[in-house]
């Protein structure tokens, strides 16, 4: 039996240790290919895969030279991937007493979400700023509008941005062929006026994707970017070389980093753990984050995102 088990970890470790590699190598093609790119999205998979075959190369007795040297390829190059997300500079945080502090929930709220209620409860426990939302029902605007003073910008959207103070204005340009859901509304503060974005793309296996990602950035290029808070569900993973271009199109700050949000329920199942970040902040330098916490299951298929931000005065 103890023979039996070893020739069966070997195995398991070179099978292992070949998706690792494999699949990391040909994500590292997502440079150049919008195809390869979808491939960066596992790069935790992959990782996982690759210690996954060192262990079993371990126990399984004698370890194979080729399920090694694979192994050690696949933690290489989803090392190359994940790394960038983890090692870049950490913007200056704003202390717990900072002034004018802004409340922002960013929650894709899932519209076959049937448990609105609580969705509603805990939107309204927070008691925030500002809430953007996509995949937003109408019943649970209506619920919420309802049992609070709030205001809605994009009421009939399916992203809405909701607010306790009313807005001074409201953008929905015309998006052109890749067609995703864009959404924009200017607020006043203390601190002056300070614009908020939310948006949301397609898988990344869409016709539009790589569009979607230009048209977001082309857009966000024609509003003052210093007060800009956009939120959004980009479908993307931070170690995607398309969010990578992104993050440096947009001339904004990517606030989250490897905030785990997605799957919060598969179907009509909660999910123990999220695998993938593609629910993200970003903000302009006029802005420094007091915190930043992931929310609660609450029925969708995502995690909503929790940030609090405070004003940096003009210098």
């Amino acid at each position: 039996m103890r023979q039996v088990l070893s020739v069966l970890l070997r195995y398991a470790a070179l099978a292992a240790g070949a998706l690792a590699a494999v699949g990391g190598m040909l994500a590292q093609g997502g440079r150049f290919s919008p195809l390869l790119d979808m491939l960066t999205h596992f790069a935790p998979i992959y990782a996982g895969l690759a210690i996954a075959a060192l262990l079993a190369a371990g126990l399984g007795g004698r370890p194979r030279r080729a399920a090694l040297v694979l192994a050690m390829v696949g933690l290489g190059a989803s090392a190359a991937l994940l790394a960038p997300e983890y090692l870049r500079p950490a913007e200056p945080a704003a202390p717990a007493s900072a002034p004018g502090q802004l409340k922002v929930i960013q929650f894709n709220a899932y519209k076959r979400n049937a448990d609105i209620g609580r969705v509603a409860d805990w939107l309204i426990a927070q008691n925030p700023d500002i809430v953007t939302l996509q995949e937003a029902r109408h019943d649970l605007r209506d619920l919420l509008l309802r049992r609070t003073g709030w205001s809605v910008a994009g009421a009939h959207e399916h992203v809405m941005i909701f607010s306790r103070a009313k807005r001074i204005g409201m953008r929905r340009p015309p998006l052109g062929p890749t067609a995703f859901t864009y959404l924009s509304a200017t607020f006043a503060s203390a601190s002056g006026p300070y614009e908020v974005i939310t948006t949301h793309l397609d898988w990344p296996n869409g016709r539009f994707f790589q569009g979607q990602h230009a048209d977001l950035a082309r857009l966000t290029a024609q509003i003052p970017r210093r007060r800009m808070i956009l939120t959004g569900d980009l479908n993307t993973t931070p170690w995607s070389f398309t969010l990578r271009r992104t993050d440096r199109a947009l001339g904004l700050a990517r606030r989250d980093r490897a905030l785990w949000s997605y799957p919060a329920r598969l179907g009509r199942w909660d999910w123990p753990l999220p695998v993938l970040p593609i629910d993200h902040i970003y903000a302009g330098p006029g802005w420094r984050v007091v915190s930043l916490t992931r929310g609660p299951n609450l029925g969708s298929d995502h995690y909503p995102l929790v940030i609090v931000l405070a004003p940096v005065a003009p210098r």
